[in-house]
């Protein structure tokens, strides 16, 4: 079998050597193991030092990209090498990838085509207290919207089997933690999870400098995921709300009208019952609608899945 280490990298000059020297190159059942380095607009040395270690391929942007693009590349790269197996890391050195053999081991053994690292995050002395708020927030949150007991959402170290990877369609421009693991749970694939070492970095991140700003359009990532997937969910559950309150406000002048034959004095709560009614019937038709548009999307991603898997 052929596994692929896909690195996305943004001037991680200090850093990527010792991540790319720490890959294990001698995996049993491992015929090859391929480093890839996604170089993501990077102003310093970072690609001269990757190559220096021994990293086997590039792919690199003219300008930073973001890191969800940067995955996604690298992802088509490892599919395009022939990787069976692929495993994406960070350059940061922050990921011990000396537990690459245990990561894709639920993988090798078939009982898993997603493995998933936990870092244990609340018993990290060297991650800010607000860091491991926002991941346990973004965690439950995913976890509620998935149905997936996630340990650790936020965890970019992972391992996917060659027909998972055909599968995932990363949409995002930011992060792609998040939306991956609710495109794989809506997708039935088999997730396993494993504990993961995690360093202390050297330096600010490069992805959460702000954690406000990382929360906001994290969240706006995994909000908009879920809509893709369960519209109709999403727009029944609001239009049945609205319909249900403007009938609540409803009753009391209906009430009022049938013992009294007039609306008055309710007649702002009347107008608020039938504006609540309208937009209500109006939302369960949009539903309707990103219903339909869902199943057009079901219908590409298969044929960009058979596309892909043909290459």
């Amino acid at each position: 079998m052929k596994l692929a280490i896909v690195i996305p990298a943004h001037n991680e000059e200090k850093t990527i050597g010792k991540v790319i020297r720490e890959i294990p190159r001698r995996i049993p059942e491992i015929k090859e193991v391929e480093v890839i380095v996604v170089d993501d607009g990077s102003t310093d040395r970072t690609v001269s030092e990757a190559l220096k270690a021994g990293a086997d391929r590039f792919v690199q942007h003219k300008v930073n990209k973001g890191l969800a693009v940067s995955f996604r590349d690298g992802l088509d790269a490892a599919l395009e090498s022939g990787a069976d197996i692929i495993v994406n890391t960070d350059g940061d050195f922050q990921y011990n990838q000396g537990e690459i053999p245990t990561l894709i081991k639920p993988i090798m053994d078939g009982k898993a085509d997603l493995v998933l690292t936990d870092r244990n995050v609340w018993n990290l002395r060297h991650m800010p207290v607000s860091k491991k708020i926002g991941n346990k927030i973004a965690t439950y949150i995913v976890r509620f919207l998935a149905g997936f007991p996630v340990k650790d959402a936020q965890s970019g170290f992972r391992a996917y089997s060659r027909e998972t990877a055909l599968q995932l369609n990363i949409l995002s421009d930011y992060t792609y933690v998040q939306e991956m693991i609710i495109q794989a749970v809506f997708k039935k694939m088999k997730i396993a999870q494993v504990p993961c070492d995690f360093r202390a970095r050297e330096g600010e991140s490069r992805l959460i400098s702000n954690i406000w700003s990382y929360a906001k359009r994290a969240g706006l990532t995994i909000v908009l995921t879920y809509v893709h997937y369960k519209p109709l969910k999403i727009f029944l559950s609001i239009g049945l709300f609205l319909m249900l309150l403007g009938s609540v406000l409803g009753l009391r002048v209906l009430i009022h009208y049938l013992s009294t034959g007039l609306v008055s004095p309710y007649i702002p709560t009347a107008i608020l019952t039938a504006i609540l009614l309208i937009v209500g019937f109006q939302v369960l038709m949009m539903g309707l609608v990103a219903d339909s548009i869902n199943a057009n999307r079901r219908i590409m991603e298969k044929i960009l899945y058979l596309m892909k898997r043909n290459k």
